[in-house]
């Protein structure tokens, strides 16, 4: 009876070591069979943004060469906050129940970063930031949170240098009355943004080192957009007539709409100038037909390399070849 029961015994452990075995091995095969595709969820604060529209068609042909190039299907499900937070948190909950490998976010309320860490974080999935850079308690909450964007002070002083390089080449192109003083607008994005704040700050304080003499007319927040700015700029030109010599927008949407209100008010072309950020299309086309004077132009290939890179660096395990923060290279661009 005992040599049964033992025959017994010795059968269950044989019974649940090839079993064990087998669900080892299973593991191990899971383990290293490479994926053949991944799921990357893209989460825009609002998607008429020109710049961020332009991001975005320059992500998805990261992914298609991606595609291409390894054979690895790559779904890019992108979805549009249109500017409402509570929408977006709701997107990020979606695209994780979609079973999304990975998130990258740019943020409508930079501040609001924290909700969507705790959701990424509650089932593993790494978020890439973009464009809208959290605050650096959030950033330093976990090991699977990046960002990628441009680096603002450098957008700022390369473009108060266009402003200060015009002027020392020919003051009058600035000072167009003549009368020692370069009499501005200042048109901001967003009173909550981090880049807006840091742009203004450094575009006027570079005029000043390079020893530009300014005078600020006023200023307004126009949210980066066209027709915000436009409408801005009509009014100050009813307000201030003669007497505005320059634009310092902070995105070239703004410097666009400024330079639309110009037009409709009948103002000589050239008798104030403009400047703007981001080199998109519509900015450099205005460049080129002289109504803008320049803009900082980010590389945004590079820019949506870093993001969908860092993804998927991030979804097939690979060591991350970037830093926690990834700032795009810029440069100057004018007429």
């Amino acid at each position: 009876m005992k040599k049964g029961i033992c025959l017994k015994a010795g059968a269950a452990a044989l019974v649940l070591a090839v079993f064990g075995g087998a669900l080892f091995y299973l593991d191990r095969e899971e383990q290293e069979t490479p994926k053949t595709s991944m799921r990357i969820g893209v989460l825009l604060y609002r998607g008429d943004d020109t710049f961020i529209g332009t991001l975005r068609g320059a992500i998805e042909e990261e992914a298609k060469e991606y595609e291409m190039e390894t054979g690895i299907k790559v779904t890019l499900d992108i979805m549009d906050a249109k500017g409402s937070q509570m929408t977006q948190n709701s997107q990020v909950e979606r695209l994780i129940s979609l079973g999304c490998d990975a998130l990258c976010v740019n943020m409508v309320d930079r501040s609001a970063a924290s909700g969507v860490i705790d959701k990424a974080m509650a089932e593993d999935i790494p978020i890439v930031f973009f464009n809208r850079e959290p605050v650096e308690e959030d950033m330093n909450r976990w090991d699977k949170l990046y960002y990628v964007g441009v680096d603002p002070k450098e957008s700022a002083v390369l473009q108060g240098q266009i402003l200060v390089d015009a002027y020392k080449e020919n003051p009058k192109i600035l000072d167009e009355n003549g009368d020692g003083t370069v009499s501005y607008v200042l048109l901001e994005g967003e009173s909550s943004h981090q880049d807006s704040l840091i742009r203004t700050e450094w575009s006027i304080q570079t005029l000043k080192d390079g020893g530009v003499p300014i005078e600020r007319i006023t200023g307004g927040i126009a949210n980066w957009e066209r027709s915000q700015a436009s409408a801005l700029m009509e009014q100050w030109l009813n307000e201030y007539p003669g007497e505005i010599e320059l634009v310092i927008a902070n995105n070239d949407d703004m410097a666009l709409g400024a330079i639309d209100a110009m037009g409709r008010a009948g103002v000589t072309a050239g008798t104030i100038q403009f400047v703007g950020i981001d080199g998109t299309p519509a900015g450099l086309e205005a460049i080129r037909n002289g109504t803008l004077l320049g803009t900082v132009e980010s590389d945004r290939r590079a820019y949506a390399e870093a993001i969908f890179e860092t993804a998927r660096q991030l979804v097939m395990g690979e060591e991350v070849t970037r830093e926690k923060y990834s700032w795009s290279p810029q440069q100057i661009v004018k007429n």
